[in-house]
């Protein structure tokens, strides 16, 4: 089982990435969007905005009122942003939960 700052690591590693690539982020992702991260078996949660292409204000704690929420188990999280999870794989097979308006769905498709 990943650590809660391992979880906090990757989600950081996340941001970074999508801030590197911000202008081809941007041109995908051109809406503005809370969005939370739950991990189930440590009990914690995440949240930010996703802005511009970019994760912003990335903090401790969850969001019940996100527009988009990711849920899963500390170890899927670390290995999804690692490359080593499918997420469309895991999402099907319910190793981990999107919850988001079908729009957003459909523009969060073009990153996966």
């Amino acid at each position: 089982m990943a650590t809660v700052d391992e979880c906090r690591a990757a989600l950081q590693k996340l941001a970074e990435r999508l801030a590197a690539n911000a202008a081809q982020a941007r041109e995908k992702l051109d809406f503005d969007r809370t969005l939370a991260c739950r991990v189930t078996d440590l009990d914690v949660a995440f949240h930010g905005r996703l802005s511009g292409g970019q994760i912003i204000d990335l903090t401790d704690g969850d969001d019940p009122r996100a527009k988009i929420k990711l849920t899963s188990s500390s170890d899927d999280l670390v290995e999804l942003v690692n490359g080593r999870l499918n997420v469309m794989a895991a999402w099907t097979s319910g190793r981990i939960k999107i919850e988001a308006g079908m729009m957003d769905l459909l523009k969060l498709r073009k990153l996966l």
